[in-house]
């Protein structure tokens, strides 16, 4: 442990000495954003147990059908990450201000909105599975186990909805170590449930599906423990607790989150929604193309595992300071977290670059691997833009500055990614056109949110969302 201490000491001393970030904004930095990268790969790993499990057991078009059914689960997902989003900018900006209570009741009013959206996506979802999947032009087996995955896995988006509030929760008031351990916990136990679901129990698709429905419900019964103001063992108690009496809404805070929330939102289902398309097109080349953009984008978001770190503290420091009325102090975090970021995300893309076909071997037949294992490299060529741009994102959250990462999101898939990838279906660029639309999807919205952050244009927007802003 002292030689870790040692290591860790010597790297910050030189990060600080080359201009990437000072060391007391790094400690800080770090302290936030590695609960929240063990919680990002531990989260993620889930899915990629699944797409594993099923093509070990079942091959490449169960693979395809699980791709499918996650894209709805996917969609779904980001709607609720972005009213996090918009959780965390309130919380930490109050909290950073000594209101508590106001920051209390941003929780309960973001819980409300999350129970209103999820119920009727999971009532849809359960319902309509079949046909949903059959709405991308899958061939029938693909179709069959897409929906199988999707009917069962379905009920634990409520509740994934609720651990996305309460885990912002924690990181808006600093404490990111305690929804780490708890979801880290539940990614265990995701694990363990859909390996003798898929491997003890011989249910296929079925059995992934219920250990992730399982797994998510697990984690709202333990955050439920937290968020009401109790300890685990003296620890993680939430100095914001949700309310079990009073659940008046207040119209005011109603309306502040979401408007902070609904760029954030709408941003992340575009992200979502933008994979429909991509994986009809990718159904033109069989579903051996549809397996490798599932594996190679699944691939991709367990390696941006690193900005789910990155971004939190980002939102969390930027919008503390910001709550404190120090704008100098916002912007070198936002600042020097980018650089860290982009120091990061470079090394991580050049090692899975090096290893993409071993990778893509976990998933599909040896025969599929180079085609596979083409998409990943490019996917962790492509996670740098996309990890830097999670750094930017987060700082401009943080300040409640929500529209333009939004407007930046929706350039870079619908009028770069979606156009790029078409061509490769009618033209000699075949499913290269897929492979470099995941490189524009990534790059064109770090562009124009750099660009933002330059402007300084996001600390005038923070001041409407202040404590006393309204006074």
């Amino acid at each position: 442990m002292e030689l870790l201490r040692r290591w860790g000491a010597a790297v910050g001393r030189l990060l600080a000495r080359t201009g990437v970030i000072g060391e007391r904004r790094l400690r800080a930095t770090v302290d936030l954003a590695w609960p929240r990268v063990v919680t990002g790969v531990a989260i993620m790993s889930k899915r990629v147990v699944d797409l594993a499990l099923v093509g070990v057991v079942l091959g490449s078009t169960a693979v395809a059908g699980v791709t499918v059914a996650s894209a709805y689960w996917t969609v779904a997902k980001f709607a609720a990450i972005g009213l996090a989003g918009g959780t965390v900018s309130l919380v930490s900006q109050n909290y950073g201000g000594d209101d508590l209570d106001r920051a209390a009741r941003v929780v309960e009013t973001s819980v409300l909105v999350s129970v209103v959206l999820a119920l009727p996506t999971v009532a849809l979802y359960v319902a309509a599975a079949e046909p949903l999947v059959a709405l991308l032009g899958a061939d029938e087996e693909t179709i069959r186990f897409g929906s199988a995955y999707l009917a069962v896995v379905a009920p634990g988006l409520a509740f994934e909805f609720l651990n996305l509030i309460a885990s912002r929760t924690y990181a808006g008031v600093g404490d990111t170590v305690t929804p780490m351990t708890i979801r880290a916990g539940g990614a265990a136990t995701n694990v363990v449930l859909s390996g003798l679901f898929v491997l003890g129990l011989g249910m296929g698709v079925v059995g992934a599906a219920l250990g992730t429905a399982l797994a998510t419900a697990l984690v709202t019964a333990v955050f439920a423990w937290g968020m009401t103001g109790r300890s685990y063992f003296g620890h993680g108690a939430s100095p914001v607790p949700l309310s079990v009496g009073d659940h008046r809404l207040d119209r005011e805070l109603f309306g502040e989150v979401v408007r902070v929330a609904s760029p954030l939102a709408a941003r992340r289902v575009a992200q979502g929604l933008v994979v429909f398309p991509l994986l009809t097109l990718a159904a033109a080349f069989g579903p051996v193309a549809v397996a490798a953009v599932g594996v190679a984008r699944q691939v991709r978001e367990l390696l941006n595992s690193f900005s789910w770190g990155f971004s939190i503290a980002a939102s969390t420091l930027v919008g503390q300071a910001l709550g404190g009325d120090d704008e100098g102090e916002a912007e070198a975090f936002g600042r020097e977290i980018t650089r860290l970021s982009t120091l990061v995300f470079a090394v991580v893309a050049v090692v899975v670059f090096a290893l993409a076909e071993p990778v893509a071997g976990v998933f599909v037949e040896p025969a599929e691997v180079a085609l596979t294992g083409a998409f990943v490299a490019v996917a962790a060529v492509s996670v740098v833009p996309m990890g830097v741009d999670g750094s930017l994102t987060g700082t401009l959250r943080g300040a409640g500055d929500t529209q333009v990462p939004f407007a930046a999101t929706l350039v870079g898939l619908y009028l770069g990614a979606l156009p790029v990838a078409w061509l490769g279906t009618v033209t000699a660029l075949g499913v290269v056109g897929l492979q470099f639309a995941f490189l524009v999807e990534t790059t064109i919205p770090m562009a124009i949110n750099l660009h933002r952050f330059r402007t300084n244009r996001w600390k005038a927007v923070s001041r409407a969302y202040r404590p006393g802003a309204g006074d």
